[in-house]
């Protein structure tokens, strides 16, 4: 790549020596690739690693002044350079500092759908004993705003959520007043499947400024099959749903998420193009998770990963082909790892943190009173897998949350860095240890990264992405960065019913 400018020391004499930085390697394309503790990486000839190691490469070359300005290696003129990968490494892992952010509320298990995907043992519609307390939503409350954190996210689910909507005005204007009285910026978001929405509903949530997240999973075909309620019309109340939500509470204050079960897999194409035709600006492929009610059913819904990256492939394809054609519509999964491979920043997104965000940026509090370390230890919890369980609202603080053996016990697997498998993988900075999906999975939070589905899926996504990015298209590359930079506008990722 030509410089526009070249550093000083270009025009200095060459180092007699050099050092190296910590950083993770991987051959594809020919090629090596080096990524550093930072997330930098570089493209290099094949055995740049070897000469790095034996202290043999050449340091009046350009690809040695390329591993020196993206810190692979220092010499005696890098000491403003160490500073730099310093700042942008602290960066990569400001997630773990200010608290929990994201508090999701579990005010019903009554829902009046029955989909075979589905991760909880819901309930049916008429059973108000699996509703959230007055006394349970007070000390949940309570014990949100007790975080440090100064941005905190309220996020309401069930179950069906509008089932339990007296909760839910219970809920809202309490975790408001207490906000306001400890300094806290507060967000508000239902997700709900509308079929029961309301226009007095979507009334109340405008005045209270609450935004609605909801499940699509493609045309009218799929979501009924995906999705079944009394009726056959999921997919109709739906949609009816989404456009109300719109017309009263604005564009911007619904988002839709998917779910890929094994008869999603044939239609990419139509997934997509079913979210361009709802007007949505964002599409988050999602593969079905490994939690709850979902394992029972997973001889008609689950499928094997190979089969999903091939349909994420083609789905991403379809995506920047739209793109290309003047629509802006993101795929979010890509996005958020891109953020990783291509700027200093982590993300919010708890799937794909090291150290896993669960509990330290996500704390669940179930209609009775539970706590869990994420929605997806509440799901196990929901086939009487209760590891994940770190108290309960009416008997524990936060402090008592953290320190119990089931949160500690979690936390010492959390760190990809010290994981066998991860600790030496090329692509360590992007991942994340995801203990509770191993445990579900394997049986172990450590996991076993040869014949784990998570691992599987992120390299090869990861693999995929930086193959792209080594062909360097132009007009591909300002799509990426318009989905980084938030050109493309990217609704807020939330777990949905």
């Amino acid at each position: 790549m030509a410089r526009a400018f070249y550093p000083l020391e270009q025009f200095a004499g060459a180092p007699a020596g050099f050092h190296l930085l910590p950083f993770r390697f991987i051959r594809m394309n020919g090629k090596e690739l080096l990524v550093n503790e930072a997330g930098e990486f570089l493209f290099a000839p094949p055995g740049t690693v070897q000469g790095l190691v034996d202290e043999r490469l050449d340091t009046s070359t350009d690809l040695y002044r390329d591993l020196k300005a993206k810190h692979f290696v220092y010499d005696d003129s890098s000491s403003p350079l160490l500073d730099i990968l310093a700042t942008k490494v602290r960066t990569k892992f400001d997630h773990i500092c200010g608290g929990t952010k994201l508090h999701i509320f579990v005010v019903t298990l009554r829902c009046e759908h029955s989909c075979d995907y589905c991760q909880v043992s819901r309930q049916t519609a008429t059973r108000g004993e699996f509703d959230m307390s007055t006394s349970t939503a007070d000390r949940a409350v309570a014990m949100m705003m007790d975080s440090p954190a100064r941005e905190v996210t309220l996020e309401i689910q069930g179950g069906e959520p509008l089932l339990a909507f007296d909760v839910i005005q219970y809920i809202i204007p309490r975790a408001k007043r207490l906000a306001k009285e400890k300094g806290k910026n507060l967000d508000i978001v239902v997700c709900s499947n509308l079929a029961c929405v309301t226009d007095d509903i979507l009334m109340y949530f405008r005045d209270e400024g609450v935004k609605v997240s909801t499940s699509l999973d493609g045309p009218a075909f799929l979501h009924n099959k995906n999705r079944p309620r009394p009726g056959h019309n999921s997919y109709e109340k739906a949609i009816e749903g989404i456009e109300r939500c719109r017309a009263i509470l604005g564009m911007e204050s619904v988002a839709a998420l998917m779910t890929t079960t094994a008869t999603s897999l044939d239609y990419a194409t139509e997934i997509v193009d079913e979210y361009v035709r709802r007007d949505f600006h964002s599409i988050f492929l999602r593969p079905i998770s490994p939690y709850g009610f979902a394992i029972k059913t997973r001889h008609r819904t689950g499928y094997e990963m190979g089969r999903f990256l091939e349909f994420y492939k083609k789905g991403l394809a379809h995506i920047l082909d739209i793109n290309r054609s003047g629509y802006r519509i993101a795929e979010v999964y890509t996005q958020i790892l891109l953020t990783k491979m291509l700027t200093p920043h982590g993300t919010r997104y708890v799937d794909m943190q090291s150290p896993a965000g669960e509990a330290w940026n996500v704390l669940v509090y179930n209609y009775d009173g539970d706590v869990y370390a994420s929605d997806e230890s509440r799901m196990l919890a929901e086939m009487n897998d209760w590891t994940f369980r770190l108290g309960n609202v009416h008997r524990d603080t936060r402090r008592t949350l953290f320190t119990g053996d089931s949160a500690l016990r979690m936390f010492h697997a959390s760190c990809n860095q010290a994981l066998a498998g991860c600790s030496d993988c090329a692509f360590q900075s992007y991942c994340a240890a995801d203990p509770i999906y191993h445990h579900s999975t394997q049986g172990d939070m450590y996991g076993n990264r040869p014949t784990s589905g998570f691992c599987s899926r992120n390299m090869e996504v990861i693999k995929h992405l930086f193959s792209i990015i080594e062909e360097n298209d132009r007009e591909t590359m300002r799509i990426f960065w318009s989905w980084i930079t938030g050109e493309c506008v990217i609704e807020e990722v939330v777990e949905c019913a």
